[in-house]
């Protein structure tokens, strides 16, 4: 066990703690909670929130979320929250205050950016780049070496009506790259290498390693080469 000695640190005892984790002021561990050697866990967050749900959502009834599991190595930053039953992999950044769900699959090497939120029940990939202000809606994919710029929106209610109609978010294939700003309807697909430009609404399939612009966004070429 680490020596609980930050201040205002909130240690479940049943939590699993690993060797050489780092904790912060203020930080609360819950007892569905399982942290890797070397996790560093910074200022007021909190790890294994349990999921509150209203009697209407679509993961009411669903079940026990189960333990969170945090990968070596990895960073939980300022003010984060990460709910029981998510999975973080090793080296992965959690950005300040960002919040992850209970079933949300984050990969190794990722990096999730301020105030992002990856809701309930969605999978990322390894070495994923999700920048500032992104919502992730439940239920979508993201394939490794993909990049989700600032403010992204993915959605997942084609009746936005809150009836009990499935839910479908979008799917990024490996190494989609999407622009600030924009807008991905519930179940379209951004192909492999493809590119979606800042502030474009996604309303159909993006076929992989095209660019597509505009609102709705069009087909307008091949994507550009990623940097090396």
């Amino acid at each position: 066990m680490p020596d609980p000695s930050a201040p205002g640190l909130v240690l479940d005892p049943a939590a699993e703690i690993g060797e050489n984790v780092a904790f912060g002021a203020n930080v609360t561990v819950h007892a569905a909670v399982r942290l890797g050697d070397g996790v560093k866990v910074a200022d007021n967050a909190v790890l294994g929130k349990p999921a509150v749900l209203a009697a209407g959502s679509a993961a009411a009834g669903i079940g026990e979320a189960g333990l969170l599991v945090v990968g070596e190595g990895a960073v939980i930053s300022t003010a984060a929250i990460v709910f029981a039953g998510a999975a973080v992999g090793a080296g992965s950044i959690i950005g300040d205050q960002a919040y992850v769900r209970e079933r949300a699959v984050i990969g190794e090497g990722c990096v999730i950016g301020r105030g992002s939120c990856i809701d309930n029940d969605v999978i990322i990939g390894d070495r994923v780049s999700v920048q500032t202000g992104v919502y992730v809606a439940s239920h979508s994919q993201v394939g490794d070496d993909a990049f989700v710029g600032p403010g992204v929106t993915f959605t997942n209610d084609r009746l936005v009506d809150g009836s009990d109609a499935p839910l479908a978010g979008p799917t990024l294939r490996d190494g989609a790259r999407i622009g600030g700003g924009a807008v991905l309807l519930p179940g379209v697909e951004v192909g492999e290498g493809a590119f979606v430009a800042a502030g474009a609404v996604v309303t159909a399939n993006v076929p992989a390693g095209k660019l597509a612009i505009g609102v709705p966004a069009r087909i307008t070429g091949d994507a550009p080469p990623r940097s090396a």
